[in-house]
């Protein structure tokens, strides 16, 4: 079904009306200076917190920041506490395509919970903000001592895990304003902002496709009203159109992601 602009609106496509966000727990002090927003940090018990806390260093995440390259060694354990950091598949030629992002949500470190202690993919920040940084050998001895952590970690791998399947169907499957719709509503969700400082070319590279292609999607969202695009800055005019514009599989992860939070409360 398309509208009058000619965007197509999927059926199941629609979320609830207003401003869709992760459930989000009353930010905690660390014990220092900086509150915590990290959902697998907030969902600590107290007695973990005390353990696991102490370990943490508080860092700031510079927009573009590269964290680590595939074969890189994964010398630290990041948990997003704002911003977002975007993982990428990265093939011979040095093009690169997104598979998956962390949000507040997560953390950034999935393989060392298998045992791996390289990186498969390029971790790049894409929305700056904060996280709490931990040593990898540091986070492995503790998990032992704290079984929620150990739990948490674990029911987020599999959540990221069908992240990446869910995505690698969408840039498969749907349209590329679609999609581009879709992860404008994940960036929003995990910033709690409907203004995002990201530039076409950067787009691109995270959807996988040409910049020419990212610009024809961009105007058609904008003629319809649901965005303003200036240079280097993305405004959602309208959330709810752009939620009835996205294909289904932003509801599908968002879904699965509060299924999971409601469940760890």
């Amino acid at each position: 079904m398309r509208n009058q602009t000619g965007i197509r609106q999927r059926k199941g496509a629609v979320m609830a009306k207003g401003t869709a966000t992760f459930p989000t727990r009353k930010p905690l002090s660390n014990g220092v200076k900086n509150n915590i927003y990290n959902e697998i940090l907030l969902a600590l018990p107290q007695a973990e917190a005390q353990i696991v806390f102490p370990k943490m260093e508080f860092v700031r995440l510079k927009v573009h920041h590269v964290l680590h390259e595939p074969g890189d060694a994964l010398k630290s354990v990041y948990f997003c506490n704002s911003g977002m950091i975007s993982i990428l598949s990265v093939f011979a030629d040095g093009k690169s395509v997104e598979v998956g992002v962390v949000g507040k949500e997560g953390f950034l470190g999935l393989p060392l919970l298998v045992g791996f202690r390289t990186a498969p993919t390029r971790a790049i920040v894409q929305l700056e903000g904060t996280a709490f940084r931990v040593d990898s050998d540091t986070l492995i001895t503790l998990l032992p001592r704290c079984p929620e952590l150990a739990r948490s970690l674990q029911q987020y791998s599999q959540i990221f895990s069908l992240q990446l399947s869910q995505v690698a169907a969408c840039n498969r499957l749907h349209e590329v304003h679609e999609r581009l719709a879709r992860w404008l509503l994940m960036c929003a969700d995990r910033i709690s902002s409907n203004d995002l400082p990201l530039t076409q070319e950067f787009l691109g590279q995270m959807l996988g496709t040409r910049r020419s292609s990212v610009t024809v999607a961009a105007g058609i969202l904008q003629k319809a009203g649901i965005i303003a695009n200036s240079r280097g800055d993305v405004k959602i005019v309208d959330r709810q159109k752009l939620q009835d514009t996205t294909c289904e599989c932003y509801g599908i992860m968002q879904r699965q992601i509060t299924d999971w939070q409601n469940g760890s409360k």
